[in-house]
């Protein structure tokens, strides 16, 4: 192989791991207001509990008083550990072991705020009006750990106002509909096997650098504004049971932000080919989040006692891969990176009861399964996804005939799951597998203010 024709599919290997993907069940997060988390969100778009439900199903605003506002914070804390098994180098360059550690923890505190305003209009219609955030994840590794050239920090941050419309067409049919304005706001970071370059193809770079010992650092950054609906509606099939659907649109966007390079070689810059692959400048990329389909039921027993089930189908498969493209400099329109992710589609099914202990005090509990939407052979450590399993607990107390405080935990458990990822296929010369495994699991925290007004 040519010096250059190295130098550039070097460049290639280090540029395909700036950007991969992000976490959660996928990236999506559940966690609307706190009163649903003690029943795992069982029964969400039947429920009708408080103003959350204008997220869950805007139909659901007719069940409410005449104004109400729901303020919830959830303090949410993912723990995912990485145990190596031998990542290492390609065999064609000796099949050396990665030098780095296990990472740390990628996980980390998040909190989470949400707010729900709900206004009767008239004896039919309510209109309301949703603060919250449908989309997130943070993982964020050592710096030296033997992934380190796929995925250091992985941030994705949105918040979505959601103002709806309720109409209660009869004594048994509501209907509600809302649109979305969505801002998301990504980062991604990762180290680039700079070291690797210098050795095979710059004599050291004048450092002594050799192979994986000699790391630069590449940050992505974007954000956009999109758009995009919902629709529900709940049938009150007879005094004690209710039934709901809930349909939540894809949101379209298009990131645009900056590629930055830090700690690269002096050597580089006598490098034209390298100068321009490894420039900053203006990147864009496509996000289109997934639409979702919920099914949901609420029954009251007795006095006391209410179950609640629901099924909630997720388009994931939309989400086939990433791609980064340049929009400045030499390299203008060109990708800086392209990943494939080729995701599945999920259901999410969860059962929840409540007990009402007294005229003042209601129990909770819930349990739900949420299927992860990452195939075993595209995982990777930006999104070490899996199936979890839900248990949860939680509480409502009116503190007044106007105002109740809610507080939910749960604790969920994730499936272990194992990694095998090869960063790049350009060249067998230059790959680098990420092998092991990880055991995560997540704890959540939510407490909800409601006053009637």
């Amino acid at each position: 192989m040519k010096k250059y024709d190295l130098i550039r599919y070097a460049a290639l290997v280090a540029l395909f791991t700036v950007v991969s993907s992000a976490q959660a069940a996928g990236f999506a997060l559940i966690e609307q207001g706190a009163s649903g988390l003690g029943n795992a969100y069982a029964g969400a778009a039947a429920t009708a509990e408080d103003a959350s439900t204008i997220f869950f199903n805007p139909a659901g605003m007719t069940y409410l008083p005449d104004s109400q506002l729901a303020v919830a914070l959830h303090a949410i804390r993912p723990s995912a550990d990485f145990n190596n098994d031998g990542s290492h180098r390609a065999a064609a360059t000796g099949g050396l072991l990665t030098p780095g550690g296990d990472g740390g923890d990628a996980g980390s505190w998040a909190f989470v705020p949400n707010i729900f305003y709900a206004k009767e209009i008239n004896q039919n219609i309510r209109l309301g009006i949703g603060i919250s955030a449908p989309f997130g994840l943070k993982t964020e590794y050592d710096k030296t750990w033997v992934g380190r050239y796929q995925a250091i920090k992985s941030e994705l941050e949105t918040v979505n106002i959601n103002p709806s419309i309720a109409f209660k067409m009869n004594d048994q049919v509501s209907l509600g509909f809302g649109v979305s304005a969505m801002r998301a706001e990504a980062e991604l970071t990762n180290a680039v096997d700079t070291g690797t370059i210098c050795a095979a193809a710059l004599g050291g770079c004048g450092i002594g650098a050799t192979f994986q010992r000699r790391d630069s650092f590449a940050q992505v950054k974007g954000d956009d504004w999109g758009f995009g609906w919902n629709i529900g509606a709940i049938f009150q099939l007879t005094d004690a049971t209710r039934f709901g659907v809930a349909y939540r649109s894809q949101v379209h966007q298009t990131l645009e932000g900056d590629v930055d390079f830090s700690n690269l070689p002096a050597a580089f810059a006598g490098v034209p080919a390298l100068r321009a692959q490894f420039g900053d400048g203006s990147v864009k990329a496509k996000l289109t989040t997934p639409d979702s389909f919920s099914v949901s039921a609420l029954h009251h027993i007795d006095d006391q006692w209410d179950v609640m089930g629901d099924l909630t189908w997720t388009n994931w498969s939309k989400f086939e891969n990433l791609t980064i493209v340049r929009t400045s400099g030499a390299l203008s329109g060109q990708n800086l990176n392209s990943v494939p992710e080729n995701w599945d589609d999920t259901i999410r099914a969860s059962v929840g009861t409540s007990y009402q202990y007294s005229d003042v005090l209601k129990l909770r509990a819930g349990l739900a399964y949420d299927e992860s939407p990452v195939p075993t052979e595209f995982r990777t450590p930006r999104i070490p996804d899996s199936d979890r399993y839900w248990l949860s607990l939680g509480a409502s107390y009116k503190l007044s005939t106007a105002s109740s405080l809610d507080v939910g935990f749960t604790h969920i458990f994730v499936k272990d799951s194992s990694i095998d990822k090869i960063t790049d296929t350009s060249t067998a010369a230059l790959r680098d597998v990420v092998t092991g495994d990880y055991e995560s699991d997540v704890n959540i925290l939510s407490m909800q203010f409601t006053h009637n007004f």
